[in-house]
């Protein structure tokens, strides 16, 4: 497995790295850096992991992380839809401890959580983000500036714990990504502990020690959200029966599957299908 921290290749005389990015997939592995990151969805669905959290990201939307912050997206297979997403990564020294930058000092603190913003704060600002790769020098960094303070006033969600704001071992980073690569490959049939504690070379008490310090909760939590979150999105996206999805995503039982569902969605499936599918109508 390559090693999961990122060098970013800022180019010459510049702290900032501002592109947009088009593929595939997003190959990406679960990884870490020493900058900050801003990162705009323009295409694609799939499941973000930002530190201890998971959940579904759509297009449109505007994730902020702190440095060191482990992250990455993981698509869903879709047929004819390219992964895009618009990036900037800039090195922490370019904003000085200076009064009149202190509302963008505490919104990078707070994106030691990682910040996913409103759809309006979001609209408001993508003009300015879209043409950030295009510029260099000054103007690039006056931009990012008047981005960032924007977003500085803006209403927005945490989403990971504060336990992730300092740099994670190397060797716990390389774990992880490989629970998120096994979890991806095998959520559709039952998982034994003793598979994944294998794969990392330790043992089941010692593993479920290791996943509830880094994620906050058991590797069996986790991996329901994982299987909730992909069926949430099978609801909206396809014809499947509730039982099909149901089982596609690992659920050996409905009722099981129902209590899970209803816990994370504080809905049945039925009525999240029926609720979002007039979102999409309207």
């Amino acid at each position: 497995m390559k090693p999961q921290l990122e060098a970013i290749p800022f180019p010459d005389n510049s702290n900032i790295l501002a592109y947009t990015y088009e593929g595939s997939h997003f190959d990406a592995p679960w990884h870490i850096h020493p900058q900050c990151e801003l990162t705009y969805i323009t295409s694609s669905e799939g499941t973000k992991f930002i530190g201890d959290h998971v959940s579904n990201y759509v297009p449109g939307e505007l994730v902020l992380l702190n440095t060191n912050l482990p992250h990455c997206w993981k698509n869903h297979a879709q047929e004819n839809v390219k992964s895009a997403s618009i990036v900037v990564q800039w090195n922490t020294s370019i904003f000085t401890a200076i009064p009149e930058l202190q509302p963008i000092r505490a919104l990078l603190q707070a994106a030691s959580h990682g910040l996913l913003f409103s759809a309006t704060a979001t609209a408001q600002v993508l003009p300015l983000l879209q043409t950030l790769p295009k510029l260099k020098g000054t103007a690039q960094y006056l931009q990012l500036l008047q981005v960032l303070f924007d977003l500085s006033k803006a209403s927005c969600t945490p989403l990971s714990s504060a336990k992730f704001t300092k740099e994670m071992p190397w060797k716990h980073n390389n774990r992880i990504a490989k629970v998120h690569d096994f979890v991806a490959a095998n959520y559709h049939k039952q998982i034994q502990l003793r598979e994944i504690a294998t794969l990392l070379n330790l043992s089941e008490q010692a593993f479920s020690r290791f996943f509830k310090k880094m994620m906050g909760r058991s590797f069996f939590t986790y991996l329901n959200e994982y299987r909730i979150n992909l069926a949430a999105k099978m609801l909206v996206d396809t014809d499947f029966t509730v039982a099909d999805i149901a089982f596609k995503c690992g659920y050996e039982t409905l009722p099981f599957f129902f209590k899970k569902f209803k816990t994370q969605y504080q809905a049945t499936p039925t009525v999240y299908r029926k609720e979002h599918g007039r979102k999409l109508l309207r």
